[in-house]
């Protein structure tokens, strides 16, 4: 009975917290959509730089569905945007007990011209609610707060825009901010990342998004170092009418000291992109993944169904 009350407490709070974060996202798209429709009435503040600087990358035109299936799959974008998703594993290796993550993050790029860089700068700022497996049954999770993880790349000026092929480097930090030791790597962290999209075949998106967060102070002495390799393979295709497929979603993790894990999922997934006049642009799919291969993974997800909402904040090019 007691192990029943406790599973309910648990998903009462996270229902709750997930409540309170589309509570939070409506109210700031509130005045953003206000923002966008003003926008929308002269075309070329959406299209065209509102600077005369001819070197600065032109803001995506939000009109070509085409274009925004890109720029929503696209890590390196240059597009404002409030992405949501939720990771549900109901099956896990070493437990009988399920998985989820529900993920907010903002992509902030930052022009030159608003920057202390000479080039784009781009901030991406991530928060999670987690429930993560605590023991062997089905009912042994806890739902947390998980570590916030933050990029800040610089996109390189070379090679040209016009090759397609577009690259950015720059620190990638994660901080020990969970709530409870089960949620979090209980570390301090940063690291190199180092991001490459080529755009050049219509339609078409290939990269892959590589970074290495190692660890330097730690929340308990029981912690141990860490180094991970992080790469996220991406690939889009656009199918027409706003839809495409993507397999953009699965991040392979290999932890660089001796004994400990390697983790290789695979996805694949569905999405479209909304454009209606008056409204932000729209970006909703859903994907599956699958775990390929595991070495010293004694817990890790077997399969994952991902949830996922991308909102284009046009109006944020001011910053």
């Amino acid at each position: 009975m007691l192990d029943c009350l406790l599973i309910a407490h648990h998903r009462t709070v996270r229902t709750a917290i997930l409540a309170n974060l589309l509570l939070a996202s409506t109210l700031l798209l509130g005045p953003l959509a206000a923002r966008a429709q003003d926008d929308a009435a002269t075309p070329a503040a959406v299209a065209t730089p509102n600077a005369v600087d001819t070197d600065e990358e032109a803001p995506v035109d939000t009109h070509d569905v085409a274009a925004l299936t890109r720029e929503f799959t696209d890590p390196l974008t240059t597009l404002p945007q409030l992405f949501v998703q939720d990771a549900y594993t109901p099956e896990n290796y070493g437990t009988e007990a399920p998985a989820n993550r529900a993920i907010l993050r903002f992509i902030v790029p930052r022009l030159p011209r608003f920057s202390l860089l000479p080039f784009v700068q781009l901030v991406r700022p991530s928060i999670s609610l987690v429930t993560v497996p605590t023991g062997k049954r089905s009912g042994d999770t806890r739902t947390e707060f998980g570590d916030m993880q933050l990029f800040d790349f610089a996109v390189l000026p070379w090679p040209s825009h016009e090759s397609g092929l577009l690259m950015a480097v720059g620190p990638v930090f994660i901080f020990p901010t969970a709530t409870h030791r089960a949620a979090s790597q209980g570390a301090w962290q940063v690291g190199p990342g180092f991001g490459a999209l080529y755009k050049g075949i219509p339609g078409l998106l290939f990269g892959c998004l590589i970074q290495n967060p190692i660890s330097f102070a730690y929340t308990s002495d029981k912690r141990q170092p860490l180094s991970t390799l992080l790469i996220q393979p991406i690939f889009s295709a656009y199918l027409g009418r706003g839809f495409y497929i993507k397999s953009a979603d699965s991040t392979w993790a290999t932890f660089l000291r001796h004994g400990q894990s390697t983790t290789l999922p695979l996805s694949v997934g569905l999405g479209n992109v909304i454009v209606r006049e008056g409204w932000l642009p729209l970006n909703l799919s859903v994907s599956g993944e699958w775990m390929a291969y595991r070495q010293y993974a004694p817990v890790a997800p077997q399969t994952t169904v991902r949830f996922g909402m991308t909102v284009a904040l046009p109006g944020l090019w001011s910053w």
